[in-house]
């Protein structure tokens, strides 16, 4: 009698072996001893990230989704371009975004617009951009932003862009976006701005 058991068929024919029908519990143990060899052969789906040292850990309680970097040419010492898309935590805690690096830009500031004196006007964000626990913080043109300033090079529609995100409980984060045309995100920076 030919028994299938994942593609598998191991046929009976001895009369000993018809003792599974007087000894069910038998034919029990049997298949629990088959799934364990079939799971210790890798046939399980179930994977535990594993994180190296220098490599973002795939287990990382904030990422960037849905990530985008304004396409800009590098006009001068000043030339800027900002990172947006959508942060999201996946833990019960708050986190912050604190810091951010990126090879494509001399430095790299976390950055918010707030009307000031009738006007909006771009700033640092002090604290860094906050990530509710088990939320989003969104970054779009007219809000928070990860600014890039002092361009490296040109950024430009279809380019790829990494940045260095450190968040405040320890993780950090490689992300890699894209480069877009924007007819938005024409914010000035003034340096010099004491943000008064």
């Amino acid at each position: 009698m030919p028994v299938s058991l994942f593609h598998t068929s191991i046929s009976v024919s001895s009369p000993a072996a018809l003792s599974w029908r007087r000894f069910p519990g038998l034919a029990l143990v049997a298949l629990a001893a088959v799934l364990a060899l079939l799971g210790a052969a890798g046939c399980s789906s179930t994977a535990t990230p594993s994180s190296g040292s220098g490599t973002p850990s795939t287990s990382a309680a904030v990422a960037l989704s849905d990530g985008y970097v304004k396409a800009t040419a590098k006009d001068g010492d000043m030339a800027m371009s900002a990172i947006f898309g959508t942060l999201t935590n996946t833990t019960g805690s708050d986190v912050s975004l604190v810091k951010a690096s990126s090879d494509a830009a001399g430095t790299v500031e976390l950055h918010e617009m707030v009307m000031d004196g009738g006007a909006m006007k771009m700033r640092p964000k002090d604290g860094g951009i906050l990530v509710p626990a088990n939320g989003t913080a969104v970054l779009d043109p007219g809000g928070l932003h990860i600014m890039l300033i002092g361009l490296a090079r040109d950024i430009k529609a279809g380019d790829t862009v990494t940045a260095d995100l450190e968040f405040s409980n320890g993780d950090k984060v490689t992300a890699t976006v894209v480069g877009r045309d924007m007819a938005n995100a024409n914010e000035s920076y003034d340096p010099t701005n004491d943000n008064g």
